[in-house]
């Protein structure tokens, strides 16, 4: 496969929808930026203050004063906004924000999200994860299917909860999956994959869906 992140992002970019405002969180979800549709008009908020984020910078090109909230160097479009972290999250806490994608430790069955904190390591915090959860009114989870071949996706999480019942889809870098109420429904496969081998890789039971598309993306990456 390609680039395993950058195909996880450019899939999760197909889910964003023209007027949407959409939160990325740190790590893999900031690589949404570089991956959106065309001719699709999305504002990209940044939790530490500001709308209108773009893509990231090129090397030798960075404006020191614009980061976003993993402190990665990005530009901004035409329009873009800035303002104080009171602002930046009552756009979050007051239900502005379309969708969010996150990364995750584990997330289970029942849409409980695990993103910030392994037992016994120093952490810094779970930061603004807690209110984009819940305030989004739509949360995608965007991480590799495993990490080490320790299963990611769960029956049930067992390190400390970010937020409970809270994830809509996840999309990795062997599916796409719904969280709904009978639990995780298999809606994509990525060719280069099995079904069974998939079900292996995941640690709760699956849906398969009777409408089981391949995972695609519409970008040469």
């Amino acid at each position: 496969m390609q680039d395993v992140k950058k195909f996880i992002a450019a899939r999760v970019a197909q889910e964003l929808k023209d007027g949407d405002v959409v939160n990325l969180g740190i790590g893999l979800p900031t690589m949404v930026a570089d991956m959106l549709p065309k001719g699709v008009d999305i504002t990209l908020q940044s939790e530490n203050g500001f709308v209108g984020l773009g893509k990231a910078c090129k090397e030798g090109e960075e404006n020191l004063d614009i980061i976003n909230a993993g402190g990665s160097y990005v530009n901004v479009v035409p329009g873009a906004a800035f303002f104080d972290s009171c602002d930046s999250f009552g756009i979050i806490r007051g239900h502005h924000v379309d969708v969010t994608v996150l990364g995750a430790m584990q997330v289970d069955e029942k849409g409980n999200l695990a993103n910030w904190c392994i037992p016994g390591k120093m952490m810094p915090g779970m930061g603004g994860a807690m209110d984009l959860v819940v305030g989004a009114k739509k949360v995608i989870i965007a991480m590799r299917h495993t990490s080490k071949g320790a299963h990611k996706i769960v029956k049930e999480c067992t390190l400390p909860l970010t937020a409970v019942g809270v994830v809509n889809e996840i999309v990795t870098d062997m599916c796409v999956i719904e969280v709904t109420e009978n639990g995780l429904l298999l809606k994509e496969i990525n060719p280069e994959y099995t079904l069974e081998q998939v079900k292996e890789a995941t640690g709760a039971e699956l849906i398969v869906s009777k409408d089981l598309k391949p995972m695609t993306v519409k970008e040469d990456i």
